[in-house]
């Protein structure tokens, strides 16, 4: 059975893009040379995601126990919050359609009320004798 190793790294201090040209090649050449299959980058507006296939789940751990692999994760753009590290298919698996927010539930997102129009009524004045006669 396949083993899949995702690796999702974000923006940061500096764009994901460019750790991908400066770690991509090493981590490509580590996986070829620990028994991948296969492997796809996947570019985002929000970062890269590497997929890796191994053909056992074995390969796959002492891939990501390898010191090149440690280093290159270690020099992600943000190393508290940018890079995620997961079994599996993940990042480019899913739709094509970007992330979109959802909106916060708070009071303030009801509809405006419409301002209501008052509309007054009234009887005409009658026009005085002499103007009456002359029309």
């Amino acid at each position: 059975m396949d083993q899949w190793l995702t690796i999702e790294v974000f923006d940061g201090e500096h764009s994901a893009s460019l750790w991908r040209l400066a770690q991509g090649d090493a981590l490509t050449e580590a996986a070829l040379t620990n028994g991948a299959e296969q492997w796809v980058w996947h570019e985002h507006r929000w970062g890269v995601v590497l997929e890796i296939e191994f053909s056992t789940e074995e390969r796959r751990d002492a891939f990501r126990e390898l010191p090149v692999v440690t280093a290159a994760l270690d020099a992600v753009p943000d190393p508290t919050r940018g890079l995620l590290v997961y079994p599996g298919r993940g990042g480019g698996a899913g739709s094509r359609m970007p992330r979109t927010p959802r909106p916060l539930p708070m009071a303030g997102a009801g509809a405006v009320p419409v301002p209501v129009e008052s509309v007054r009524m009234g009887l005409a004045e009658a026009l005085p004798p002499m103007f009456s006669e002359v029309c």
